[in-house]
């Protein structure tokens, strides 16, 4: 699969998904005007991985595919697709790769410390929680 590269923006997020790098990471502010529009390539993206996540067994035995959601804000419309975003990796973890996520919250934001708490709730394996200075 190409990798996914999306470039940050003062309201969207930098995505980089790469197989080939184990480079999986969602960072910065999500608050864009059409939500739909930005976020429809990463869940396509994820789906198509989804499908062919029986080729990458092999390639993630050892080194677990690492979700890294570094977040620093987002918006009601963007929880949304963040949900659908996990419900996907989810799919992932069930197909046997080996599957972690990483949330990251800044020092002191209980608020994004709750909501990946909350988040983890609803697909099949906890995150880790990685406090940091962003």
């Amino acid at each position: 699969m190409k990798p996914l590269l999306i470039d940050e923006t003062n309201s969207t997020p930098q995505v980089i998904f790469d197989i080939k790098n184990s480079h999986f990471e969602i960072k910065g502010c999500s608050r864009p005007e059409n939500v739909r529009h930005f976020f429809l390539p990463i869940v396509e993206w994820l789906e198509g991985f989804c499908t062919e996540a029986p080729l990458h067994v092999e390639h993630f035995k050892e080194n677990p595919v690492v979700f890294k959601f570094k977040l620093s804000y987002f918006n009601s419309a963007s929880a949304k697709f963040i949900l659908d975003i996990l419900l996907l990796i989810n799919k992932i973890y069930m197909s046997d790769i080996n599957t972690a996520i990483d949330w990251f919250y800044e020092e002191g934001d209980e608020d994004m410390l709750d909501v990946g708490t909350e988040l983890s709730e609803m697909v099949d394996f906890n995150f880790r929680y990685i406090e940091t200075k962003m």
